[in-house]
């Protein structure tokens, strides 16, 4: 008993001194860290956050229920409400002056919102696959506040959306009939322009995204769960721009924050409501026009507002869990009674096909022609996927302590990614297969109005009313979930990154998200949502890419030291290990000099 006893106290004591060496290694690392080189205002960025402890939203204005970041939150709401009155006084010339816009931005920007989206991705398998893979989000000792399976449900329903929705079928259908000018040897309605649609469509919702929002989220983990900052987008440039993300700087970043994320959720609020108005005439006969698609938003952000009230666990938590399992078996039915074959087949070959020409369809610019259907497709799907980043962004940072920087990035773009490629291919694998079998002409609906595809589809499905009422169920619930925790970032953003803040800020961000849908819808419908995401895109993939170098400075910094810190224990224990053997070795010399020395006397 007394040998056990006296084991574990060397053990407690071994541990005691491991702990104080590694608390000292840490220090004289940070003492010691080479200094930013680059953009910065002064090196202040470190493990130990030196930067001063601030209480988020400590300086806030509180006042008439509110608790925000007055300057975050007053310019962001005269810009909206400018724009608001701009667009609702002149409706017309609104209209025009949109069209104009989505075509300047997109013939002259759009090679940079390109190169910025490919940016992002290289950097992130970059941050997966070097010396920061190992980097754990929250520090060493970090543990994940959920499962792995949980983990990977909540991305697969950040992966989940409206857009899933609104181009499963029309997106496919289009470039079937249309094919992309990257394929000009293809002709319309062939096996070749099948495949070639398919692989657009998979590029347009496969990698890319996840990319700008695994960097994104790496970013406000890292800074929220190793440097102890807020979750908000400022935080991520601390490296850059050290205290003064306190101040005006980081005060603008956030007024990015706030427009980029409301206006990425008007566009998916706007088209949502477009397709439920196509249901709702697909069912019931209810005419398409702009009023109606005002009433439903209105009304469906009533339904939003209540869930706001209800919070969380009792509102979103709810309807998100609902969504999720009514979204699978719609999908696994139209896999049953659909071209079952065709459909699976199409999945494993388009995956092929994808990865065969990844390379040449993420730096085509269509340079060489003078036409714009990047504009149209890639350009404005790169541009919403931007605007979305800091709402996609959040969310996913806010679910990932715990995990590798190589498990997060990998896991964050690869497992939604495949459930967007199952999806597309049972709903445009199914749209393509009824037009190529003539049993349906769904591309002469798209053409008129692409909100109506998915019903069309469905008509020539088992139950094809019950099914029609199950896919605007799900956009509506899409559409609650999306304003609920829109808003919840949104009022995050603006109140300085409080955990707490009052309930009618959520309330009064949720009717602005439905208020900005409804004037961006009665400014010209489709290519005012198109242009307004390409306008708000465009800026903030800057801030994305000054984003990309300040994580890179912050895990550098973390690298350094838990390497140093690493070093030091390890040369502790070779110490120790060579104590214990030179102990060991004197012991064993003593002994055999006593065994000698009794020999003699035994004889």
């Amino acid at each position: 008993m007394e040998d056990k006893d006296d084991e574990k106290e060397l053990k407690r004591k071994l541990f005691q001194r491991i702990s104080r060496i590694e608390k000292n290694a840490r220090s004289k690392a940070i003492k010691d860290r080479k200094p930013f080189q680059g953009l910065q205002v002064k090196p202040t960025a470190s493990f130990f956050d030196d930067s001063k402890r601030r209480e988020p939203g400590e300086n806030n204005w509180t006042g008439i229920g509110f608790d925000v970041n007055l300057w975050v939150t007053m310019i962001s709401v005269a810009f909206l409400t400018v724009f608001i009155g701009l667009v609702l006084s002149f409706r017309q010339p609104a209209e025009v002056f949109f069209g104009r816009a989505f075509e300047i931005i997109t013939h002259n920007f759009g090679w940079f919102l390109i190169l910025t989206v490919n940016v992002l991705i290289i950097a992130a398998f970059f941050f997966a696959f070097s010396r920061f893979g190992k980097i754990r989000i929250g520090g060493r000792d970090a543990q994940p506040e959920f499962s792995t399976l949980a983990w990977f449900s909540m991305l697969l329903s950040a992966g989940m959306g409206i857009g899933l929705m609104f181009w499963s079928v029309g997106e496919p259908i289009t470039h079937f009939h249309v094919p992309s000018p990257l394929f000009e040897a293809i002709e319309a309605l062939t096996p070749e322009a099948a495949q070639a649609a398919m692989g657009v469509t998979f590029f347009h919702w496969g990698l890319h995204p996840w990319g700008v929002y695994s960097v994104v989220a790496l970013g406000l983990a890292f800074f929220a769960f190793n440097r102890g900052l807020p979750l908000t987008i400022r935080s991520i440039f601390y490296p850059l721009l050290g205290e003064k993300i306190y101040g005006f700087w980081g005060d603008l970043i956030d007024i990015f924050s706030v427009l980029a994320t409301l206006v990425g959720l008007a566009t998916s609020l706007g088209l949502g409501v477009a397709q439920v108005n196509a249901g709702l005439n697909y069912l019931f006969g209810i005419q398409i026009t702009l009023w109606v698609q005002i009433v439903l938003i209105a009304s469906i952000t009533a339904v939003a507002t209540g869930s706001v009230i209800l919070g969380l666990d009792g509102g979103v938590k709810r309807l998100s869990k609902l969504n999720m399992g009514l979204a699978a078996l719609f999908m696994v039915f139209i896999v049953i009674t659909g071209p079952t074959v065709y459909v699976l087949g199409g999945f494993t070959q388009n995956i092929g096909y994808y990865f065969g020409t990844l390379v040449h369809l993420s730096f085509w610019t269509e340079t060489f022609r003078d036409t714009n259907w990047q504009g149209l497709w890639t350009v404005f799907y790169w541009a919403w996927w931007i605007s979305w980043s800091p709402f996609v962004g959040m969310f996913i940072a806010r679910i990932s302590k715990g995990r590798t920087v190589r498990e997060f990035i990998i896991s964050v773009m690869f497992i939604p990614t495949l459930l967007s490629f199952v999806w597309m291919s049972v709903f445009g694998g199914s749209a393509i297969f009824l037009e190529t079998t003539g049993e349906a002409q769904i591309y002469a609906t798209v053409t008129e109005d692409v909100s109506t595809a998915l019903f069309q589809m469905l008509a020539h499905f088992p139950l094809p009313l019950l099914l029609s009422f199950i896919g605007i169920l799900l956009v509506v619930v899409f559409f609650i979930t999306s304003s609920d925790s829109g808003s919840l970032v949104v009022d995050h953003l603006t109140s300085g990154g409080k955990l707490n803040s009052p309930v009618q800020q959520r309330v009064f961000w949720a009717i602005m998200e439905g208020i900005i849908a409804s004037v961006l819808l009665a400014g010209g419908g489709l290519t005012t949502l198109q242009t307004a995401s390409v306008a708000t895109g465009l800026p903030f993939a800057v801030i994305l890419l000054f984003i990309v170098y300040s994580l890179y400075l912050g895990l550098s910094q973390e690298h350094h030291i838990n390497e140093t810190v690493e070093n030091e224990v390890e040369e502790f224990l070779e110490k120790e290990r060579l104590t214990n053997i030179v102990e060991e070795t004197i012991k064993d010399d003593e002994g055999e000099e006593a065994s000698e020395n009794d020999e003699p006397g035994d004889e």
